[in-house]
């Protein structure tokens, strides 16, 4: 993304860039420096390749899971797992960038108010489900629980923590959905983007860690990964609990 002089934060070169040498130029690539020796060099080259392996490596864990039917809490810590590098990277991106960083650049005044417009619609529709979930929900109770007051209190309060793991997750997907809409804004889509927003002092010193943490945050990967995991949670868990409590 290129920033006009004098506007906004200058455009940061990221020291991975200089790796990309053995991949294009055929130039030799920069030593990696004595901290990031640990670092397997192919990993270090392609780490978002390694992160789409290690989702679809757990992801058939996943799979395999439904089929042999393990103890009920051992699909949290796979999808757990399957997320975990990109979130980890991303939340590491994400708090090392100022918020001066994202300052919009060139948004029009009608994408404004659409953006804004579009927000406001999302919030009625929420709000509506909620209402005609409550009604539904207030119905089932009293049918369930007939008119004993302490009997429709104990179910309900049973109900609302049941849906926790729901709004929860509900509440996960949102967050996902915003880190990737700034990381696509911060980084762009590239594997090892040349240029980027993140800040010249996050992992100074440490060019093949960075280039690590930064293709690992990337806003596909964390879509894939992220998104897959609270649909999962959605669907088994939340409302799995929610009609256990029910019956």
């Amino acid at each position: 993304m290129n920033v006009p002089a004098g506007e906004g934060p200058a455009v940061d070169a990221l020291p991975e860039a200089s790796m990309q040498g053995e991949e294009g130029s055929g130039t030799q690539p920069e030593a990696v420096p004595a901290k990031d020796a640990w670092l397997p060099r192919w990993l270090i080259r392609h780490p978002l390749y390694a992160g789409w392996v290690w989702t679809g490596f757990w992801a058939g864990l996943i799979v395999l899971d439904e089929f042999v039917d393990l103890a009920g809490w051992t699909w949290y810590v796979l999808v757990g797992m399957a997320a975990l590098p990109t979130l980890v990277s991303t939340l590491a991106v994400l708090k090392a960038t100022p918020r001066r960083h994202l300052k919009p650049q060139q948004e029009s005044v009608l994408a404004h108010f659409f953006v804004r417009f579009l927000a406001l619609l999302a919030a009625f529709l929420v709000w509506g489900f909620s209402v005609v979930a409550s009604a539904s929900i207030s119905s089932t109770v009293q049918v369930l629980a007939g008119d004993s007051e302490r009997e429709v209190t104990s179910l309900g309060l049973n109900l609302l923590l049941a849906a926790v793991p729901l709004v929860f997750s509900v509440l996960w997907l949102a967050f996902i959905v915003r880190c990737a809409w700034f990381l696509r804004r911060l980084r762009g889509w590239s594997q090892s983007p040349a240029n980027s927003r993140v800040p010249k002092k996050f992992l100074r010193g440490r060019p093949g860690l960075r280039r690590l943490v930064v293709g690992l945050a990337h806003p596909g990967l964390l879509l894939v990964a992220g998104l897959g995991t609270s649909v999962l949670a959605l669907l088994l868990a939340s409302v799995e609990l929610t009609i256990d409590v029910l019956r």
